[in-house]
């Protein structure tokens, strides 16, 4: 029972991923302008405030995050493939991760002394 698809929903099928990303991006575009429209009407106002951006609490999240999802990945990549090429998918967020988390680390020793 090996059917091929009509002509007409080959067709819809390969529109439906061009559709949803240039609709993705018209999203994207008008958040982007509003957004920017909002600040600059909140600065000629007076009533901009810069949000303020904690680098250490994000380092920490990233980093246990991004090391435990790499190390995760590591170790199935490494049962389920062996030691090849593709193992890199697992090692490259757990080499983020550990940095962040050596960040993390260093800025907190800084701070306490």
């Amino acid at each position: 029972m090996d059917q091929a698809l009509f002509p007409a929903a080959q067709v819809i099928i390969a529109i439906i991923p061009i559709v949803g990303i240039v609709m993705g991006a018209v999203v994207v575009f008008f958040y982007l302008l509003w957004n920017h429209k909002r600040r600059t009407l909140l600065i000629q106002a007076g009533q901009y405030r810069r949000p303020e951006f904690d680098l250490l609490s994000f380092s920490l999240l990233a980093g246990l995050l991004l090391g435990s999802v790499g190390l995760a990945l590591t170790v199935f990549l490494a049962i389920a493939l062996g030691l090849n090429f593709g193992l890199l998918g697992g090692i490259i967020p757990l080499a983020i991760g550990i940095g962040l988390l050596v960040y993390y680390g260093i800025k907190c020793g800084d701070r306490a002394s």
